[in-house]
Order: C-alpha cells, then sequence, then structure tokens
C-alpha cells in the first residue's frame, strides 16, 4: 500500500520508553506498564493486553459533580500495551508535574494522566457560584498530565508587579502560587448600556505562570439521541 497516508508523518511507532509521549500535534501514545487514568471516550486505539474499567468517584465526588458541574469522568486503563488517546481533534500537550508542585488546569482539558498523579476538585477562591461555577481540578505529586486545548495555549508569566486578567472561559489552568479572585472591567453604567460583552474576568496575581486558550468555551449543546 502506497500514498501519503502511509508515510512516516502518519505512521504510529512502537513506544520506546513507558508512560506518556506525543504521538502527533493531536493525539497522545500511552505505553501502559501497570495502570493509567484518561478521560471516559478519550481512547481511539489500543495494542497489547489492556483493560478499561470506570473509575468511580465515590459518593462525595459524585455530589461534588452534580454540584458544581466540574468533574473528571475518568476510566482505569490496566495492564500492558499502548494506547492513545485524543479530544475532538483538539490540540495535545504533556505537563510535568513534580514533587511540591500544583497545577489548576479546567477539567474540560484533562485528557489522561499517571496513577502516580493526585487530583482534587476545588472552588476557585474569591469567584465562588457568582463566577458561574468556577470550579477546577487541582493536580499534585510527581507525573505526567496530558491535556487539550482547542488551539495553541498561551503562557502568561504572572509576577507581583503584573497581574494578568483571564476570560474566565477561556482560562485552561495555572501553576500553584497564584492568588485568584474576580475583577470587575466594566462599570455599572456601561453594564447598563449594554456592555462590551467583558464585564467580568479572573485576576491571578503572585508568581507563576497561567495558560489560556485562543477562544472562548463554546457553548455546550446537549448530543440529540
Amino acid at each position: 500500500m502506497k500514498g501519503d497516508l502511509f508515510s512516516s508523518e502518519h505512521m504510529a511507532q512502537f513506544a520506546t520508553a513507558p508512560g506518556m509521549s506525543v504521538e502527533n500535534s493531536k493525539c497522545l501514545k500511552y505505553a501502559v506498564n501497570g495502570e493509567m487514568l484518561a478521560r471516559q471516550g478519550a481512547m481511539i486505539a489500543f495494542r497489547g493486553n489492556l483493560q478499561f474499567e470506570r473509575k468511580g468517584q465515590g459518593v462525595g465526588g459524585m455530589l461534588k459533580r452534580a454540584v458544581t458541574g466540574e468533574g473528571l469522568p475518568l476510566m482505569a486503563v490496566r495492564g500492558q500495551g499502548e494506547a492513545w488517546f485524543a479530544q475532538e481533534a483538539q490540540n495535545v500537550f504533556v505537563v510535568e508535574v513534580e514533587p511540591g508542585d500544583e497545577f489548576t488546569v479546567n477539567g474540560r482539558n484533562v485528557l489522561c494522566f499517571d496513577a502516580s498523579l493526585s487530583y482534587r476538585i476545588t472552588t476557585v477562591k474569591g469567584a465562588g457560584i457568582t463566577g458561574g461555577g468556577l470550579f477546577n481540578s487541582v493536580f499534585s505529586g510527581q507525573g505526567r498530565l496530558g491535556l487539550v486545548c482547542d488551539g495553541s495555549p498561551l503562557v502568561i508569566p504572572v509576577s507581583p508587579q503584573y497581574p494578568v486578567y483571564v476570560d474566565t472561559d477561556a482560562v485552561v489552568g495555572w501553576t500553584a502560587g497564584l492568588q485568584t479572585s474576580l475583577h470587575r472591567s466594566q462599570s455599572i453604567g456601561s453594564m447598563l448600556r449594554g456592555g462590551s460583552g467583558e464585564a467580568v474576568q479572573l485576576m491571578l496575581q503572585g508568581e507563576g505562570y497561567v495558560v489560556v486558550r485562543p477562544s472562548e468555551a463554546a457553548p455546550h449543546t446537549p448530543q440529540q439521541r
């Protein structure tokens, strides 16, 4: 069989090391030797002896997900083999989390991660329900975290002298050490006149980095069944 489709650009290769790697700009590969975790439905192919099992969140996790709308519908992948993960052809990236680090990320951007990482769902400080339900997942421990982003992400340094203001629908995540609060950029008079559509942002202060996507999150449209 010949043609561009079968060129090395598109051909999957066997993994040379265990764990997570970037297969191409839209797909992550994971060489499994034990267990890893991934978003339910994100597996697009696998080979080897692998089992996929839905991972429960417990009563507390289910209640938190019901209230916040933020939850990670996860599956555990166990065994030995290789699996490929993707989400709606979004761009993929790998974050290395080291001991003492914490990375706060929007659940919609999580694709897969090492079982050595732990995560918790938390309220964005200073936002609460008034921020449209600003709840994120905080990852800690040591391991790799695979993310998806609609487009190429923008990473903006944050310093005490230069806080950064981000659209709450565009933010992907941020590093530990940053403090968050809501910032209103419109006056009441402007809002009464119709406003600019950019009334409230998330302000990040401190020392670290914030990651944003080059578009606001598209409204969720329920699928027809």
